[in-house]
Parts: C-alpha cells; structure tokens; sequence
C-alpha cells in the first residue's frame, strides 16, 4: 500500500501550522499576563469619610493597573484574609481598617513573612483602648508598624506640606523635597517613630503646615511638634508601606464632592512606587504614564500660596521677587524668609 504524497503534505502542513498557532497563543498569553497581582480590602461600612476613600482607590487602582500592567482585585468581606487567597497576590492593600479575627491576623502575618507586600492606609493603624479596634493585636501595631496607639487628629481635613525625610529610599523616587498634600485628616501617634531604628520614616507634615486644622475642638487644631506620615519599616526589605492619606473632605461645603486624596500626581507617586516594587519592578524602567492631574511641586522660583475652595495652591504674588510679601498655606502674608518656598530654595543651596 503506497502513502499519498499530497495528504502527507497536508498533514505535514497542518501540524506546523498547529505548532506556529500554540506558539502564538502562547506568547499572546504570556504578553497578556499580569506582571504581578494586587488585592484590596475595603471593608468600611460606618465612615462615610473612609467609604468615600475606598470607592475612589477602587476606581483609581484599576486605571493604575491597566497603565503599569498589573492586575487589581478589590473585596470587601475578610474572609478573603485567608493563606490560600492571599498567596495569589504579590501586595495587598489594607483601607482604613484592619482583620480582627484570629485566623485573618495570622494569615496577614504568615503572608508577609514568606515575602508578600503590605500597603496600610490611614485607619488601618488605628487601634486605641475602647474602640472597636482595640488595643490588641501586639505584632501589628507594635512591630510591623511600631507606632503603637492612636493619640489624635486634625479636623477638618485639610492639605498640609509634606516634607520627604529620605531621598534616597526606593519609594521615594521622583518626589520633590516638599509639596502640598491632597486634604487629609491627620493622625499621631503614640510612639515616636524617631526612636525606632527599624523605622524609616520618609514624610512628615512640614511646621509651615502650622496651624493644621480648623476644628471647631481647640485639640483638632496643631500648632507644633513633629507628625511622620508615611514610613516602612526595614526588616520587611520594601514589602511594608503605611500612608496617613485616607481621609479626603469628603462633601465639603467648599467643593462638594468625594474623597479627592488620588487627584494628586506627587502624592500618587509613593503609592505606585511602592505597588511596583513590592510587585518586584523597578519604577525607573517602567514606561510612566501621561501625568493626568494638575498637581505640581512646589517650584522653586514660586511666589506664594492663594487659597481655592478647601485646597491650596500655588501661585505667583506679584512683587514678590522685589521683597515684598509671600502667602503661607493659610494664605497668610509672611516674609520671603518665612515662606516654605524660601525653605526649600535655602535647602538646596546648601
């Protein structure tokens, strides 16, 4: 029996096309895959100020992950705080609050000690004697964060200067020595985060902030001290990053809309930095995205500070340059010398 020429041809034909197909499948796949996978916990029911934070992170995040090539899931229910969910991910975000049961504690606690990253948000480090996150999760508060009790806030949120402590951390790439925060509701804390040698602390709220707040109560109102608000702790090797940001003015007379804390390029730049790193990439060789928000460093040869609606921002006040007066961030005249811009400028000479 003699073979068919023609049908071997064929066969032969079909099986590299089949071949050439797989492979092409699998290339559009591989290119298609996520480079790593994040998972959010939004869990808020009661603060309408940190349900507002969590829907606007929830449709930031995916425009994020879409840029950057990863993938972004959000749940709401701390069951998914569980071994087998969590080692699907490379980072998870905790917004604004925190699992309190067992099971949940001591799955976040092996997940970050095989190597996965944590990002925590505002109310996620709160704990305080009486409330319904109580003073009871030592490893959490007391060594992974190691500020310990929550003592008190600003009211009402407002923008604040930022002052970035370290230049040299990987989270900090591309961030100016000082800008203007989007509005927030300020924390302190307990410890001072200066004391803890594993604590690297890489924002605090700069004293021409000062005061921060408008109350009405006179202990919502700062006029001094020293308040970090962003910082990882070192022995977690950039896997671990807490943000004070997560408390907009949420419907405020002034602007009447939702949390607003992601409508902030500088401010967003911590955030993907460490999505990036704690996803195992190094943001300076990842393609950025166009800058979408009208936020901007403070300049160095900027004037002054005007105040719009419940923010600030920066302007040009004419004369200036000639030695005339400057605006603090309340929109408060003061002397070139005095004006956080003059601060910055004197820096850098340095």
């Amino acid at each position: 029996m003699h073979s068919n020429p023609t049908r071997s041809s064929l066969a032969l034909a079909s099986s590299v096309a089949l071949v050439a197909f797989a492979s092409f499948l699998g290339t559009a796949a591989a290119q298609d895959a996520p480079k790593f996978k994040v998972l959010g916990f939004s869990t808020t029911k009661s603060d309408a100020g940190h349900v507002s934070y969590e829907h606007e992170a929830n449709r930031w995040l995916p425009k994020i992950a879409k840029q950057y090539g990863f993938s972004y899931d959000s749940t709401k229910v701390w069951t998914d705080c569980n071994t087998a969910k969590l080692s699907q991910y490379q980072v998870v975000i905790f917004m604004d609050e925190r699992p309190e049961d067992p099971g949940q504690r001591a799955a976040i606690r092996k997940y970050m000690a095989d190597g996965g990253g944590l990002i925590a948000c505002h109310g996620a480090a709160f704990e305080m004697a009486g409330s319904e996150q109580a003073m009871n999760w030592p490893w959490y508060h007391d060594s992974l964060f190691e500020s310990g009790e929550y003592k008190s806030n600003t009211w009402r949120p407002t923008s604040a200067f930022l002052k970035r402590e370290d230049s040299t951390h990987p989270f900090m790439k591309g961030l100016p020595a000082l800008f203007k925060s989007s509005p927030n509701e300020w924390y302190r804390w307990k410890v001072d985060l200066r004391t803890k040698p594993d604590i690297k602390i890489l924002l605090s709220i700069d004293p021409s902030s000062f005061p921060l707040g408008t109350g009405p109560k006179p202990e919502e109102i700062w006029y001094d001290g020293y308040y970090p608000v962003a910082w990882t702790n070192t022995r977690y090797k950039n896997k671990m990053l807490y943000v004070n940001m997560g408390h907009n003015d949420l419907n405020s007379p002034a602007t009447g809309k939702d949390s607003q804390t992601f409508d902030n390029d500088i401010q967003n730049k911590l955030f993907i930095n460490a999505l990036l790193i704690m996803g195992g990439l190094d943001p300076t060789a990842v393609a950025k995205p166009a800058v979408q928000s009208a936020a901007k460093p403070i300049p160095k040869t900027a004037a002054g500070f005007h105040l719009k609606g419940a923010g600030m921002t920066a302007s040009k006040t004419r004369g200036a340059e000639a030695g005339e007066s400057e605006f603090d961030l309340h929109g408060r005249a003061v002397s070139r010398e005095a004006s956080p811009v003059h601060a910055v400028e004197k820096a850098a000479a340095k």
